[in-house]
């Protein structure tokens, strides 16, 4: 996957679409991310031990790694991926500006 947990990613696609945020976990196996106030949907829940309230509660949803993009550190666009080998150490580019994203 292009992206990891902890990316700041833009939505390119879906009712969300142009939205930014950072990537809250990753599920490689699913091709699936959870981004921070992106696909929020409502949950019904019942009273429980630890929320003995219930009621309705608003979370994010995973979405398709294929809808975002990551967002070069330099410019703050979206941009594509590109991998170098640097000091023997595959490392993420952004292909916009040639900036490192691993450090």
């Amino acid at each position: 996957m292009h992206v990891k947990k902890g990316d700041k990613v833009m939505v390119i696609t879906g009712k969300d679409k142009g939205k930014t945020g950072t990537v809250l976990a990753a599920f490689p196996k699913k091709d699936r991310v959870l981004v921070e106030g992106v696909n929020v949907v409502k949950k019904h829940s019942k009273p429980s031990q630890d929320n003995p309230q219930g009621g309705i509660i608003s979370k994010e949803a995973a979405i398709h790694v294929s809808n975002v993009m990551l967002l070069d550190p330099k410019t703050n666009e979206p941009t594509r991926i590109g991998f170098k080998d640097i000091n023997g150490k595959k490392v993420r580019v952004a292909k916009k500006s040639g900036e490192a994203l691993d450090k």
